[in-house]
């Protein structure tokens, strides 16, 4: 299966930043196993990451942006439930 990441984040909030950093752990951690990241920029203060059109992260519903630890999570219980993250899975 071919996965995507799309993060749509707000251009007006300057959350760019943000969501550029995401992106490069996410690509530093899941490389081999994505056919794509994308970054997306929207308005009015989102901030949602997407696996394959599925909402894995949204601001809106959090009241925070994510840690990259936990998105990290987020995606391997997706792509590779058996996957160890390394310092990321620890407490």
């Amino acid at each position: 299966m071919e996965y995507k990441i799309r993060i749509l984040y707000c251009s007006q909030c300057r959350f760019v930043l943000r969501a550029t950093w995401l992106s490069q752990e996410i690509l530093f951690t899941f490389g081999q196993d994505l056919k794509e990241v994308s970054l997306e920029p929207g308005r009015g203060g989102v901030f949602v990451v997407s696996l394959n059109n599925e909402v894995i992260f949204d601001r809106s519903e959090a009241g925070r942006f994510p840690e990259s630890k936990e998105l990290k999570q987020l995606i391997r219980d997706r792509i590779a439930p058996g996957r160890d993250l390394g310092h990321s899975d620890r407490p």
